[in-house]
């Protein structure tokens, strides 16, 4: 009962970290404006590879992101640095992307032109991002313990967190055009720039907070 209770404590933990970090809905709209018009069973199939290897990038980062990190000498305020300066860029670049033209008729695109971009932008930074990074390492480190069944446990409650928060990911991309459709082009655009600001501003936060922590080493 108490192994139970463990797994338990750490689902909603993990979920309620990771979704306001991954925020399925704005990044719903990103994978819009970065996927041309494709037919609903192509995106479906895209929504769900991009939230499979969201989950496991996130339970990599989790189980083994802090040992990479000190592997390779890297602090987490650098990582902040660095990943809010890629997010950053994918927001100023979006937010300063040419509106498509209404009088032309978009072309779909197939899911063996778009296999590229699954891993590189889609998933990431779009949907697992710099700062999904630095919850999962601090999750990952909470959820480790001297005891290896303690730890084991944990990580199982993140991994069922994670999951669901895939879950939300897969539903929030596979009907974002039907979402969208029920929009018009300019509330939809309107949609898209007010997001890519909000992305370049959490990059820029991220990387002030690492700025902010790499100051403190020098004190």
């Amino acid at each position: 009962m108490k192994e139970l209770s463990v797994v338990l404590s750490f689902i909603p933990l993990g979920f309620s970290a990771l979704l306001p970090v991954i925020n399925p809905i704005g990044s719903a709209v990103m994978f819009l404006a970065l996927v041309p018009a494709s037919d609903e069973a192509t995106t479906r199939v895209l929504a769900r590879k991009i939230a499979t290897r969201a989950i496991w990038f996130l339970l990599i980062v989790q189980i083994t992101g802090a040992y990479i990190l000190r592997f390779f000498g890297i602090s987490l305020p650098v990582v902040q640095v660095a990943g809010g300066l890629v997010l950053a860029t994918m927001g100023w670049n979006l937010l300063n992307k040419p509106d498509p033209e209404t009088n032309t008729t978009p072309i779909g695109a197939s899911l063996e032109s778009l296999e590229e971009k699954i891993f590189y932008p889609l998933t990431f930074p779009i949907t697992a991002g710099p700062g999904c990074i630095v919850v999962s390492l601090t999750l990952g480190a909470h959820a480790s313990s001297p005891s290896l069944a303690q730890s084991a446990l944990a990580h199982l409650g993140l991994l069922l967190g994670t999951v669901l928060i895939g879950i939300v990911v897969y539903f929030s991309y596979a009907y974002a055009e039907r979402i969208a459709s029920k929009l018009s082009p300019a509330v939809t655009q309107g949609m898209l720039r007010v997001t890519s600001f909000i992305l370049l501003c959490i990059g820029g936060e991220i990387m002030w907070g690492g700025i902010q922590n790499l100051i403190k080493t020098l004190s």
